[in-house]
């Protein structure tokens, strides 16, 4: 039996469907990720054979580095998810936890860029935390953002 999802954006310009989700969140605390949803960028990974896009004519792309792209939409704003363009790499987009419909038996698991995260917020609960050089030297992947 297959799990699916189903999400979009607030315009409701873009819709996705993710089949076998993820039901491990993680949270971005890096510099870029901050700026681009206000706060951490909490979402999970998917591998791009299970993300099924509708709308994608709303969905614009900004290359945030060599090796991702953040897409929102066009129309709204939301924020959607983040690309890797790294090649050979499984879980390629790390969709935004909020556009989903339900995210019932998802839990926050992992928080990366740990050292940047300000001290005006702090996530309850004990997990996985990765510093941005550790974050980095997984991708392999220069400190340049």
């Amino acid at each position: 039996m297959t799990n699916e999802r189903e999400g979009h954006c607030l315009c409701n310009g873009v819709r996705i469907t993710v089949t076998d989700p993820s039901h491990e969140l993680g949270a971005c605390h890096c510099d870029m990720c901050r700026r681009w949803t206000g706060v951490a960028f909490v979402g999970f990974g998917v591998a791009e054979r299970n993300l099924k896009i509708e709308g994608s004519e709303n969905v614009t792309a900004f290359r945030s580095s060599d090796w991702a792209e953040r897409c929102f939409c066009k129309v709204c704003g939301s924020t959607l998810w983040y690309h890797l363009t790294i090649p050979g790499q499984e879980l390629t987009h790390y969709v935004a936890a909020g556009l989903l419909d339900d995210l019932s038996g998802m839990t926050l698991e992992h928080e990366l860029f740990i050292d940047k995260k300000p001290d005006a917020f702090a996530f309850a609960g004990d997990r996985k935390r990765t510093t941005e050089a550790d974050f980095l030297a997984s991708l392999s992947a220069s400190p340049e953002e």
